[in-house]
């Protein structure tokens, strides 16, 4: 017989969820005859797997350990901790802009990945699990069942404000506001192009996958009738903030969250985004590179959380969450430009 108790971590899903992710190569037929025959049982109790689970829930598997060990994940090896070790001793103390139990607000720098894409990188998703196991807010045989991770992502030469979940409940809760969008976004980018009247502007998007690149088309009808069917729409709005000769400082705030949306946006409309590569214009941006810029300018600087109440909120997420605002600056070479 095998025991295993809930953790904070995994509480709040479903714990024929909770199963597939623990015996991750056994068949869900399997699992499900398993709790038909009281094989697999939620405290003592004889259970369908629709349960939610619950901080101190104990499970039990009337299993021999072999069928267990041959179904379940492995436990966690030196080189796997050693990855989140590694991130969190070259990335270092990034400025934390928010923290709980729960959940994490992290000020990502340009340059870095939020999440990485090959086996080799290192993102704030594997800092952050470095973080917590340097402050002990998690040992290192943490469950199979969940990792903590970031909740959305920012492009590589983007800076600002990562928002991470630190237990399955944070995660849940973040992935939710931002799926319904009632967790509002804005970021500062600087364009090249003098703009003095806030819009709110509207368009179409197409993403080439394979070149990891969109195309905006700002009417219905200007679309290609290839792409028609994938493209989504969009819907940004943006707020000159200051002036200074040529660029503008704009504040921006997405509606749609699509990939480069706000970069391939603003450049449809004339003003690239200064230190663009792939959508800006060559020219000018090799005339910045010369003041050190090697990146789009574009930086994610407040969230906004909605308002909620306790009926509304996730048992473990903290009601000081309602409302909150968090904000951050953007990096030194924003006010720079604009002097």
């Amino acid at each position: 017989m095998v025991l295993t108790k809930i953790s904070a971590n995994e509480a709040g899903q479903r714990f024929d969820k909770y199963l597939k992710k623990l015996l991750k190569n056994a068949p869900e037929s399997f699992l499900y005859k398993m709790l038909r025959k009281k094989n697999i049982v939620l405290n003592g109790k004889k259970a369908d797997g629709r349960e939610k689970l619950y901080p101190g829930d104990e499970v039990r598997f009337f299993l021999s350990d072999e069928t267990f060990a041959k179904f379940s994940q492995k436990p966690h090896e030196g080189a796997d901790l050693q990855q989140y070790v590694q991130a969190y001793e070259t990335l270092g103390d990034l400025h934390i802009l928010y923290e709980d139990d729960v959940v994490l607000v992290v000020d990502k720098p340009a340059g870095i990945l939020s999440q990485k894409s090959r086996p080799e990188d290192i993102s704030v998703n594997e800092w952050l699990i470095g973080y917590l196991l340097s402050r002990q807010a998690l040992t290192a045989d943490f469950p199979a069942t969940f990792k903590p991770s970031v909740c959305n992502r920012l492009d590589r030469n983007t800076s600002g404000m990562i928002v991470c979940g630190k237990t399955l409940a944070g995660s849940q809760y973040l992935s939710r506001i931002i799926k319904d969008k009632s967790l509002e976004k804005y970021y500062y980018c600087i364009v090249h192009g003098k703009l003095t009247a806030q819009k709110c502007v509207h368009g179409y998007l197409y993403k080439d996958t394979a070149r990891n690149k969109v195309s905006v088309y700002q009417h219905e009808a200007d679309i290609p009738e290839a792409f028609r069917k994938d493209c989504a729409y969009i819907d940004t709005a943006f707020k000159p903030i200051r002036t200074a000769g040529n660029i503008t400082l704009l504040e921006v705030q997405i509606f749609t969250g699509r990939t480069h949306q706000i970069r391939a946006h603003l450049a449809s409309l004339g003003y690239p985004i200064i230190g663009d590569a792939k959508y800006g214009d060559a020219v000018i941006n090799k005339r910045y590179a010369k003041e050190g810029i090697q990146g789009q300018l574009l930086h994610a600087h407040k969230l906004v959380f909605p308002e909620m109440t306790g009926q509304e909120l996730p048992g473990q997420v903290s009601a000081g969450l309602s409302g909150m605002v968090v904000e951050c600056p953007p990096p030194a070479i924003f006010e720079k430009l604009l002097q």
